[in-house]
This record gives structure tokens, sequence and C-alpha cells, in this order.
């Protein structure tokens, strides 16, 4: 059976509450899935410091100690895994913002292969399709393989001719997360993934003291001399993309 987490930056059980709720009962209608609700407002996260010790050092060695592990646990006992939140103020809403925020080292040293990510997004008017995007984009930066979201309009009081084609992308939305959540391997990247990792191998390689964490990681993963951060066939394109990618980060991190 496969497991989902759903993570939600909402502090009410209204709109963006009950837009998973239905994406669940979607999901739920060709297989059996154990589907979990996390309210961030309910776990208790302090806002980052700023020190970077998470980045230099291992995230181990954070000062705070609160309830980011559990949170980061939940996800790693995950197949799936969703974000959802409203609009405030043209973003995400705080919990959210500083769930992100005390995840940043992940940027660094991703470890999400082979989960399946996507989000869901209210909104009163506007604005919820760039923070969709935005949540998207995180999510590969984790490591997700990342599924097209949906952004729903609940706007009180919401027309039932709304609430239709709210529905309609719940379950356009559900259909695309459940394809990908039920595949049998992992996909080889996308140019931009594979430009992302080698840009940023070349960086560690030729910045980065031993001693640091990053360096530390990409060295025991072997991502030093890996294709790419899992074993995949990159195939006869990519592999010459990827060697462009090798010689343009070298060359953009020894200009003077």
């Amino acid at each position: 059976m496969k497991k989902v987490t759903a993570f939600l930056g909402t502090p009410r059980k209204q709109a963006t509450y009950k837009a998973v709720r239905e994406f669940e009962r979607y999901l739920k209608k060709d297989a059996e899935i154990e589907f979990e609700y996390v309210f961030l407002k309910d776990y208790r996260l302090e806002y980052c410091l700023g020190c970077k010790l998470c980045f230099e050092k291992g995230e181990e060695h954070c000062p705070l100690k609160d309830d980011r592990d559990l949170l980061l646990e939940k996800m790693t006992a995950s197949d799936g895994v969703i974000f959802a939140t409203p609009v405030y103020a043209f973003q995400v809403t705080a919990p959210m913002k500083n769930l992100l925020d005390r995840l940043a080292f992940i940027f660094h040293r991703p470890q999400f292969f082979g989960k399946s990510f996507t989000a869901i997004v209210s909104q009163g008017i506007l604005g919820g399709e760039k923070i969709e995007k935005y949540l998207r984009s995180m999510g590969g930066y984790y490591g997700f393989q990342v599924v097209k979201g949906c952004v729903i309009k609940t706007l009180e009081p919401t027309a039932a001719a709304v609430e239709a084609r709210n529905s309609l992308k719940l379950e356009k939305a559900a259909a695309r997360f459940h394809k990908d959540l039920m595949r049998t391997s992992i996909p080889a990247p996308s140019l931009f993934r594979l430009l992302s990792f080698r840009m940023a191998r070349s960086s560690i390689k030729e910045m980065l003291n031993p001693d640091y964490r990053d360096y530390r990681h990409y060295e025991e993963k072997g991502w030093l001399e890996s294709g790419y951060y899992y074993p995949v066939s990159l195939g006869l394109i990519k592999n010459i993309f990827g060697r462009l990618f090798d010689l343009l980060g070298t060359r953009m991190i020894k200009r003077p």
C-alpha cells in the first residue's frame, strides 16, 4: 500500500483542507492508499536563524530543537507528498514558508528520489498559479518527482459553476498524481535537473573545503563521479550535455 502525506499550511479547516479531502477521495478511487494529514500549525517549528550550520556542518548541528526532524521523518516515510496552502498576501502562509526555510539544507543535499510530489493551492481571486509553480520547484529541488498540481478558486460566496470547475481540477490533479505514484521506476532527469546537478557538483569540487558537509555528502554518495544523483541511463544526448554542463560549471567558477 502506498503512503501519501499532505502538509497543510492553512490555520483553519476550511477551503484548502476541503480541497485536499476531495483530492484524497479521487486518489483512492483506483487504489488503496494510506493518507495522512499534517497541519503545520500543530507542530512546533522555530524560525530559521540563518546561521548556516545545516549547510556547513550538517542539519544535525541546527541549534533549534523542535519538530523539524519529526516532519522530515514523515516525508521520508511517504511514497507521495502534497504541499497545500491558501494564498496569503500573494504568497504561501507563514507556517508553510517556515517549513521551506527550515528544510533549505535539502536544496544542497536532495534526498527524496523516487517519491512523488504535488501542490494544491486555494486562492480568492489571483496569485495561486505562481505559488503552485513555486511549490513544485521546491519539490524538485528536494529530489521529488514533481507532478503538476492545481489551483482552486474559493472566494466566498462560491458559485456552483466555480465549485464544479474546482472539482474537475482536483480530479485531474489526483489522476496525474496517481499515475506518478504507481510508476515502477525512476525516470531520467530533465535537462534542467541534469544541469542543476552538474553545476552544483562543479561548485562543490572547485570551491568547497572537504571539511564542509556538502562536500563530504557528495563524496559519500559517490556524486562527485556519478552521472546523476541516482543510477539512471542518461542516453547519448544527455551524456553529451552532461559533459558540457561540467565544462560550463568549471569555467564559470574559475572565472575571475
